[in-house]
C-alpha cells in the first residue's frame, strides 16, 4: 500500500485516463479526468458509496494516460473500456443499440428494423431510437397494414403470398410508378413524425364505407387498425408549432445511485426514451458524460443535444451541444430529472437484491474453485428420435446472462447425445482458439463423470486449459451435486443461491437449444408437406394457406374437402403426405 502512496504523489495535474488493476493485474475499472491527481486520489480519501467502496479494496496498482484535452480522455476511456471490459465498468456492459425504422433507398416503399453498430451504414431515412425491439416491430407490423409496402427483404422472382392477400401491389413483377411509390414513401415518413390525422382519416372512409355495405368484418378491422394507430404512433406534443428535433439527456443521483434518462424529439414531438439505472461509480459528471459517448457510439449523432450544465462541460466539444436554464427545452430538462428520481426509486431495492445475490455467488465459487469466475459457459443439445439434432450454449457473465455470447450449433444427426457433445465442444473451441475468441474462466457439462471426459479430451485435444465441471441429478431429475474434473463430489444445498443460479442456467440452455430445434422441425414440417408434393405448386400453395390458414387445419381435411381445391392427383399426394406426417 505504501508503494500505491507514493505512485498516487506523482501523478500529473491533467486530462487523461487512468486504469485500475487488481492484485493479478487485471484492469478492473478505467475511468477519465480532467485532472488526473485529484481524481484518482480522491478513491483513497474518505468514505465511498458502496460500489465504489468494494472497487477501491480490489485496486492494488493503476496505470494512466495523459491527453491532450477532455474530449481526447472521453474517446480514450471509450475505447480502453472495449479492450478490456473491466468489471466495474457497469455503464459499457451492454453493447446492444437500440432499434431503429429504416425506409431503405430503394424504388419501393420498404420498411424494416434494424440495429445501428459502429460505423454501420444503410441507405435510407432512419427513425427513433425506440424504446425496445417490440415497439420498433410492432410500428413497422401496423405500417405493413396500412400502406402499400414491400414485404420482401429481397424481391421474389413470382408473386407471393403478400400480393395474393392483397398485401402488396406485387413490386416484383408488377411496374408500379415511381411517383406512386414516392407518394407511399412520403405517407410513411409523414406517419413516423407523429402526423396520424391523414391515416385515420382514411380508415374512417374506409370503416364507414364497410358499414354500408354491410361488412362489418372488414369495418371491425378498420375500427381495430385505427385504435392501433393511436396507440402506436407514439404521439406526443411538445411545444405547439414547433418542428425542432434535438436530444435531451439529465440524470439524478442518491446513495450510489444513478439514473440517466434520454428524451428524443423529432419535429416537435417526443417519440421515445432511453433509460438507465445502475450503482453509481466514480462522480456524476464523469459517468453520465461517458454513458452519452457511448450511447452515440452505437446509436444515431444528435443533430442538437442538450444536457445539464456540469456534463456540457465535458460534451461541448463532441457534439453540438447546449445547456438551458429557461423556456420549454429547460422543462424537458426538468422532465428528464424528474423521470430519473422515479426510476431510481422504482429500481434502487432491485438493484441491491441482484448485487447481494451476485457478491453471495461469487464468493461461493471462488470458496469452490479458488478463484475468481466471471465467464461460464454451459451446453445442451437436442433431437427428436436422432433427427434435427441441434446444440446450444448459454454464457453468463458475472452472473448475468449474456445473450449476445449464446450460440447455436446444427450438429450431425445422431440418437448419440455423447457424440452430439463431442461435437460441440470440438467446434466450439475450435473456433476459440482459431479466432482468439475470449475463454471462460468455467466451462460446464450436463452430466457427470462420461460427459467431463469428454469435455477433458477436447480441451486437452486443443491444448486448452478450462476449468471443467460436471451437473448431476438425483434420482427426481433435479440438479443435486457437481462434480469437478478429478471427480470429486462438491453437494449443492437446495436452498442455496448456487442451486437455484446453476438450475436457471440448466433452464435457460434447455429452453435455447428446444427453441432452435423447434424451429428446424417447423421448417422441415412444413417443407415436407407443402414444397415436396408433387404437383403443387407456390399458386396452389398461397390458395390453400389463404383458405385453411395452417398446415394444422390441413391435417384435419378429408381427401374430399382438398379435391374442392386441388385436382384429384395433387389432393391424393397432399393426403397422403400429410397421413405420413401424422404417423
Amino acid at each position: 500500500m505504501s508503494d500505491l502512496k507514493e505512485k498516487l504523489l506523482t501523478l500529473p495535474k491533467k486530462p487523461g485516463v487512468y486504469l485500475h488493476k487488481d492484485k493479478d493485474g487485471t484492469v478492473i475499472y478505467v475511468g477519465k479526468a480532467i485532472n488526473l491527481f485529484n481524481r484518482v486520489n480522491s478513491y483513497f480519501r474518505g468514505a465511498h458509496d458502496y460500489k465504489t467502496t468494494k472497487l477501491v479494496s480490489n485496486i492494488v496498482d493503476f496505470d494512466y494516460i495523459v491527453t491532450k484535452s477532455e474530449k481526447e480522455a472521453l474517446i480514450l476511456e471509450y475505447n480502453l473500456i472495449k479492450e478490456y471490459d473491466p468489471k466495474y465498468n457497469i455503464v459499457f456492459k451492454d453493447d446492444k443499440s437500440y432499434p431503429y425504422i429504416l425506409i431503405k433507398d430503394c424504388k419501393e416503399p420498404y420498411v424494416s428494423v434494424v440495429r445501428l453498430k459502429k460505423k454501420s451504414r444503410f441507405k435510407g431515412k432512419l427513425y427513433g431510437p425506440f424504446p425496445d425491439v417490440g415497439a420498433a416491430r410492432n410500428m413497422v407490423e401496423l405500417i405493413n397494414k396500412l400502406y402499400p409496402t414491400r414485404k420482401c427483404e429481397n424481391l421474389k422472382k413470382d408473386l407471393c403470398l403478400y400480393y395474393h392477400l392483397g398485401q402488396c401491389p406485387g413490386y416484383c413483377r408488377i411496374d408500379v410508378p415511381a411517383e406512386e411509390c414516392e407518394k407511399t414513401k412520403e405517407s410513411i415518413m409523414s406517419f413516423l413524425n407523429g402526423d396520424n390525422r391523414e391515416v385515420i382519416r382514411s380508415l374512417k372512409e374506409k370503416m364507414d364505407a364497410a358499414v354500408e355495405k354491410l361488412d362489418y368484418e372488414n369495418a371491425a378491422y378498420y375500427r381495430d387498425l385505427i385504435e392501433d394507430v393511436r396507440q402506436t404512433s407514439l404521439k406526443q406534443d411538445v411545444q405547439k408549432n414547433n418542428r425542432e428535433t434535438f436530444d435531451i439527456f439529465n440524470y439524478y443521483a442518491e446513495d450510489g445511485y444513478i439514473a440517466i434518462v434520454g428524451l428524443f424529439i423529432k419535429n416537435g414531438r417526443l417519440l421515445s426514451s432511453d433509460k438507465f439505472v445502475d450503482y453509481l461509480v466514480s462522480d456524476p459528471e464523469n459517468f453520465v458524460s461517458s454513458y452519452i459517448y457511448r450511447f452515440y457510439e452505437i446509436n444515431e449523432k444528435p443533430k442538437k443535444l442538450y444536457v445539464p450544465k456540469e456534463i456540457h462541460e465535458y460534451l461541448k466539444d463532441v457534439y453540438d451541444c447546449a445547456t438551458v436554464t429557461r423556456g420549454y427545452k429547460y422543462q424537458l430538462l426538468k422532465q428528464a430529472r424528474n423521470n430519473g428520481i422515479e426510476t431510481l426509486k422504482q429500481n434502487k431495492n432491485i438493484i441491491t437484491r441482484k448485487e447481494s445475490y451476485s457478491d453471495q455467488l461469487d464468493e461461493e465459487f471462488r470458496r469452490i474453485f479458488h478463484k475468481p469466475v466471471r465467464t461460464i459457459e454451459l451446453f445442451d443439445n437436442s433431437h427428436t428420435g436422432g433427427v434435427n439434432t441441434v446444440g446450444a450454449m448459454v454464457v453468463y457473465k458475472d452472473f448475468k446472462p449474456s445473450k449476445k455470447d449464446y450460440r447455436m450449433f446444427k450438429l450431425e444427426d445422431s440418437a448419440d447425445d455423447l457424440s452430439s457433445m463431442r461435437e460441440m465442444l470440438y467446434r466450439r473451441y475450435f473456433r476459440v482458439l482459431k479466432d482468439g475468441l475470449e475463454r471462460p474462466d468455467l466451462l460446464i457439462v450436463d452430466g457427470g463423470r462420461i460427459q467431463i471426459d469428454i469435455a477433458k479430451e477436447i480441451l486437452s485435444s486443443l491444448n486448452m486449459d478450462i476449468t471443467i465441471v460436471g451437473l448431476g441429478k438425483d434420482d427426481h431429475h433435479n440438479t443435486s451435486y457437481m462434480m469437478d474434473a478429478d471427480y470429486q463430489i462438491v453437494s449443492i444445498k437446495k436452498d442455496s443461491n448456487l442451486f437455484f443460479f446453476l438450475t436457471n442456467m440448466q433452464d435457460e440452455v434447455h429452453r435455447f437449444a428446444i427453441t432452435y430445434h423447434k424451429k428446424l422441425r417447423q421448417k422441415a414440417m412444413y417443407k415436407s408437406v407443402l414444397d415436396d408434393v408433387k404437383g403443387l405448386g407456390p399458386k396452389s400453395r398461397v390458395k390453400l394457406l389463404r383458405k385453411y390458414k395452417t398446415i394444422a387445419n390441413l391435417k384435419t381435411l378429408p381427401l374430399e374437402e382438398l379435391e374442392t381445391v386441388l385436382t384429384k392427383k395433387t389432393a391424393e399426394e397432399l393426403y397422403n403426405k400429410l397421413r405420413e406426417e401424422n404417423a
